[in-house]
């Protein structure tokens, strides 16, 4: 009989916690205390600040139990730990619980406004684009070591040929680097290349092949290294909205859901002509 009311109070709290109701009102929660967070940067009266005091902490409860349903709804408590979003809201609610005096007053009000981020984990799309950039960061990193060969050889060349000209723009490979990532970034880079064709005039040359490569080779490479996973993201999630499940637990792709239908439609012609044989 406890087993079955244990089973019944997590199968309710599972219905509230996956309801649209509540979870719009933990996205209004939270977007009340990024309104807090901002509030309490204006000089305001001591009247208006305890009243953000008694919603800060009416907002710190709210999260506590929206929390523990959630905890709760798990039949396996060790599987609540196992989701990567889980931890981030344990650690931020958590977190929220330090009180904002004292010698920890920094690092609460840090955390309060960590919570912001709380939106993320709420809302479905924003996980997908935020998973789907974790997943595009190993690819990335190709591409942006690629990058920092460029720069590290341009800089190395400007530094070489226009320290002359302008040593606070080429004195050396670090700061002829963090010159050219003005360059690439377009931030009044025709001041620094009107500059050095004064003394070499086809020194142009120099600018317009580092930005030819950075700005519309490697940068586009990197959008659409996100684009795609992006792509691989949205079809996994589709999959699993729809239930589309392969062997193994994954989420089937639609190839092999059309190769699927496809194998059907032949074991029916196969039928059909058994029948006509007989």
């Amino acid at each position: 009989m406890v087993s079955s009311f244990v089973k019944s109070a997590q199968s309710r709290l599972k219905d509230v916690d996956s309801s649209k109701w509540f979870q719009g009102i933990v996205i209004a929660v939270i977007i009340l205390s990024a309104l807090l967070v901002g509030a309490k940067t204006h000089n305001l009266p001591s009247e208006a600040i305890a009243v953000l005091a008694i919603l800060d902490i009416a907002v710190t409860v709210f999260f506590v139990v929206e929390l523990t349903i959630r905890f709760l709804a798990y039949p396996k408590k060790r599987e609540f730990f196992k989701s990567g979003w889980n931890i981030f809201d344990t650690i931020i609610v958590i977190g929220s619980l330090i009180p904002t005096g004292g010698s920890g007053v920094l690092i609460a009000r840090l955390l309060r406004v960590f919570r912001v981020l709380r939106l993320v984990s709420m809302v479905p799309e924003l996980r997908l684009l935020i998973n789907a950039l974790i997943a595009a960061i190993p690819r990335m990193s190709y591409i942006a070591l690629l990058m920092f060969v460029i720069f590290y050889i341009y800089a190395a060349v400007g530094s070489i040929v226009f320290s002359e000209i302008n040593g606070e723009l080429w004195g050396d490979v670090s700061i002829a680097m963090l010159t050219l990532f003005r360059v690439a970034t377009f931030e009044d880079w025709t001041d620094v290349m009107y500059e050095t064709m004064a003394v070499y005039p086809i020194s142009w040359i120099f600018y317009l092949t580092f930005i030819f490569l950075t700005a519309f080779i490697f940068l586009n490479m990197m959008v659409g290294t996100i684009l795609e996973v992006m792509s691989d993201e949205h079809e996994k999630f589709r999959a699993e909205s729809h239930g589309e499940t392969k062997e193994g637990g994954e989420p089937a792709s639609r190839a092999q859901i059309e190769a699927l239908h496809e194998e059907i439609a032949e074991l029916k012609e196969m039928i059909r002509q058994q029948q006509a044989i007989k």
